[in-house]
């Protein structure tokens, strides 16, 4: 039975509000999960107390049995320090400027080194 501690949707239409839980791989975002062991509120502010609110404990223990936090949850437990920070991916080269566009940001900056 492989473990995931993750994100399962609440609240309103339009207005999110995330349980952290503990559930089976293969059961369903929303669906059955073993025990709850916090929330995620991202409509308050990044530095609210109450945006995020883990049990350190349970959550500690679900790690040492084996479960596998989602990116996100990963991230909230870097930030309560619960484990190490995740490494934050590469920008990938789809999202570069295209090659016209490198070549126009290529010529300002010349004309703007030119005139200073």
């Amino acid at each position: 039975m492989a473990l995931k501690i993750r994100l399962a949707r609440r609240g309103s239409k339009k207005h999110p509000f995330y349980s952290i839980v503990v559930a089976e791989n293969t059961s369903p975002r929303d669906g059955r999960f073993i025990e709850k062991i916090g929330n995620y509120d991202p409509f308050l502010a990044s530095d609210h107390a109450s945006r995020v609110v883990i049990n350190k404990e349970r959550a500690q223990y679900w790690l040492s049995v084996g479960a596998k936090p989602t990116d996100r949850v990963e991230l909230f437990f870097g930030r309560a320090e619960l484990m190490p920070m995740p490494q934050q991916s590469n920008t990938p080269i789809k999202s570069q400027p295209k090659k016209k566009a490198q070549e126009r940001i290529k010529a300002e900056a010349a004309a703007a080194a030119a005139s200073a």
